[in-house]
């Protein structure tokens, strides 16, 4: 193998996933950069490096280096010091003071900041605060460098040393010496197969009873991301046997193990993480105990308040309608379903209006910000974010409303219900007081939550809670090709995709990724901002099935930004690249900045010297340090999955067979109802056709069906 040294000029491209990177090196003495790839994670402008691997040539792009070992290393030359500083490694130096020490220190600047910071202050503009700051900073950085020379040498990329050193402190090296596996529970980005590698380098043996019971508990969060709550016994053993390379009886043994020590359940022959099982256990006991309590609210003629409320909003509800509204405001729990233009939004107003009349103690909330603001507007009342309505404790962990402090309601009001995962509802549910009126709406045709289970299903086909399943769609709606093709393709027949002048549906046949890509471009950049007078960011969405591949939303997210936002510049963290006003989407629960999974803001602020970067979200202001920017990405282009909940004046979906792994009926009518003024289909009709065939929805492993049933006895 050869060797190469330099500092890195620029990261072109890098995949957090996989490693994967492609930057520019600058070698000594060499006036070309070297462009070198391979597995180099989370390198950053800046940083001296050490490469060790072989030269080839790629057919498009020339000589590579291809890099098969490297070692991060201090700068040893001015330009590779400077470079250093400006990125962002230390906390109060940016790109202006950078190349003022450098100029004043030359190649003695490290260790000056190092043995003597007060000359620092000799620098015009850098005050004792600021000094202060760098101080700080760059002692921290020194225990973080010994935390990434200890990681480094056990194979785990030095990105990470800072997640580590914010989570354990002093202590990163003998937390992760006594348990490695725990990095994967605990820290954002790090996952079992890091952790094995470290664990490895530790001397843990592969056939450890820490390592396969760390592997198993992997395994069963891992399927959570698919959706399992609990997963059959049969069907773990070989997935386990894959990730851990142990023989199936010894995997077995441990989980029976862990099944005696209680950390997972089995029923049924199926297994079950226990915060899980308890979790299901527990919502289907909520709501026995809230069937069970005595309503706060008085009783009613129902039939006197239906025609009451008809004549207050001027409206004549259907059948279906009047049963609904007529049960939630007399029943202790009741689900309503169905889905757009069948009046779901109609009939929450008529419930509220009659309910409010009987009592001020009245909540609404939904899953997202986007789904509580829709239904606050829809209602005119104050809707909240489920996660703000039970608010979150920093100090003790949880929520600050729960069984022993329960919310202060008569009835809650439930929307978007389809979104609310196993975990999310258990916390919601034990937290109404055994007075409330408990009413949830929501499509149980749309996809199902982000998170684990698949709760509005398992409490409808439960068959024990009253339900009203909404079909009819409405004189208005049925005029919107949005609501009828989205009816069409939900029923199992192909949507009308005739040219229509002044329609609000509209589909472009485009047979290749290239062409589906070039049209989306178009479309965003010039085509309907001027057609439509939509504006490119607020109002029209990218709404891709997959992540991958030339229509998936990380290329399309790559592509859009060039083109509606190229800067000079920009950002680069942890293979991700973020400018000035770029759209981006939380992709976390971050309770203590109050974003959470899904929610879609603009970047106002990129601060080289505070290491800061600020979004604003619906009007909310959110700084982040650039070691949390992991928790964004780019949203020009997002998942169908990921935006539910959420709607946009015009929405653009690319169609096509090289997303046939993700192309079901379910998913394709998500997408479509997302829209409000305008939905685009960009591909082939063949792929839609796939789409609307394919019904046979990845089948979520639950208990909560039995469960229920369980508590609600025939």
């Amino acid at each position: 193998m050869e060797e190469i040294f330099g500092y890195i000029e620029s990261v072109v491209f890098s995949s957090e996933e996989t490693g994967f990177t492609v930057a520019r090196l600058k070698e000594p003495r060499k006036e070309e950069l070297t462009c070198i790839v391979g597995a180099i994670p989370s390198v950053q402008p800046g940083e001296t490096i050490r490469c060790k691997g072989f030269w080839k040539r790629h057919a498009q792009h020339g000589m590579q280096f291809e890099v098969k070992a490297f070692d991060l290393e201090s700068p040893s030359d001015l330009v590779g010091i400077q470079k250093y500083l400006e990125s962002g490694m230390i906390k109060g130096i940016g790109a202006v003071y950078a190349g003022k020490i450098v100029k004043a220190f030359g190649i003695e600047t490290l260790s000056i900041i190092d043995k003597n910071p007060e000359r620092l202050l000799d620098i015009a503009g850098l005050g004792p605060k600021r000094v202060d700051r760098i101080k700080d900073c760059w002692g921290q950085q020194r225990q973080i460098r010994d935390v990434m020379i200890f990681l480094r040498s056990n194979g785990v990329s030095p990105a990470y040393a800072q997640k580590i050193f914010k989570t354990y402190g002093e202590h990163s090296i003998e937390k992760v010496k006594e348990n490695p596996f725990a990095l994967a529970k605990e820290i954002h980005g790090i996952g079992f197969k890091m952790a094995d590698a470290i664990a490895k380098n530790l001397g843990i043996a592969p056939e450890s009873d820490v390592r396969i019971d760390a592997g198993i508990e992997h395994v069963l969060w891992e399927l959570t991301s698919d959706g399992h709550v609990c997963f059959p016994h049969g069907e773990l053993i070989p997935v386990a046997t894959e990730i851990l390379g142990c023989p199936p009886l010894m995997i077995d043994k441990r989980i029976e193990a862990l099944t005696k020590g209680g950390q997972v359940v089995k029923e049924r022959d199926f297994i079950w993480l226990r915060p899980l099982y308890l979790c299901e256990i527990g919502i289907a006991r909520e709501f026995s105990r809230l069937m069970n309590g005595l309503s706060n609210i008085r009783s009613i003629d129902v039939e006197k308040a239906v025609d009451w409320v008809q004549k207050k909003l001027v409206l004549e509800l259907a059948i279906e309608q009047k049963q609904a509204v007529m049960e939630a405001v007399q029943g202790k729990i009741h689900i309503i379903t169905g889905g757009p233009g069948t009046g779901k939004s109609t009939i929450t107003k008529a419930i509220l209006s009659i309910s409010e009349k009987l009592t001020p103690r009245i909540l609404l909330a939904a899953p997202t910000g986007r789904a509580a603001k829709r239904m606050s507007e829809i209602t005119g009342k104050k809707a909240q974010t489920i996660h703000a309505l039970l608010e979150m404790d920093f100090k003790g962990g949880g929520f600050k409303k729960n069984k022993q402090n329960p919310l202060e309601c008569d009835l809650i009001i439930i929307d978007e219900a389809s979104m609310i995962d196993t975990q999310l509802m258990y916390h919601l549910i034990k937290a109404i007081p055994s007075h409330a009126r408990v009413i949830i709406i929501g499509d149980i045709d749309q996809l199902p939550s982000v998170g684990a289970g698949s709760v509005l299903k398992d409490l409808i086909f439960s068959e024990r809670l009253k339900t009203t399943k909404l079909t009819q769609i409405f004189r208005q709606a049925a005029g919107s090709r949005i609501i009828t093709n989205a009816h069409l393709i939900n029923q199992g027949e192909f949507p009308d995709l005739r040219f229509q002048k002044e329609s609000d549906f509209s589909y472009i046949s485009k047979e290749t990724p290239e062409e589906i890509l070039q049209t989306i471009v178009e479309l965003v950049k010039t085509r309907l901002t001027r057609a439509f007078r939509f504006h490119r960011f607020d109002d029209i969405q990218v709404l891709s099935p997959m992540r991958r591949g030339v229509i998936g939303a990380d290329n399309l997210n790559f592509v859009l930004q060039k083109e509606l936002n190229p800067r000079p510049d920009p950002l680069v963290r942890m293979g991700r690249s973020f400018c000035m006003g770029d759209k981006v989407m939380q992709i976390k629960n971050n309770y203590q900045k109050e974003v959470y999974n899904g929610d879609v803001g603009k970047i106002i602020e990129i601060n080289h010297e505070e290491d800061t970067l600020k979004v604003v979200f619906d009007e909310k202001y959110v700084s982040y340090d650039f070691s949390d920017i992991d928790e964004l990405v780019l949203a020009y282009a997002v998942s169908i999955h990921k935006y539910q909940g959420s709607e946009c004046p015009c929405v653009i979906i690319p169609v096509h067979t090289s997303h046939f792994k993700l192309l079901y009926r379910n998913l394709l009518y998500t997408g479509i109802t997302r829209g409000k003024k305008l939905v685009v289909l960009v591909g082939t009709k063949r792929a839609i056709m796939m789409c609307i065939k394919n019904e046979e929805v990845k089948n979520r492993h639950t208990g909560l069906r039995q469960a229920i049933q369980q508590f609600f006895p025939i």
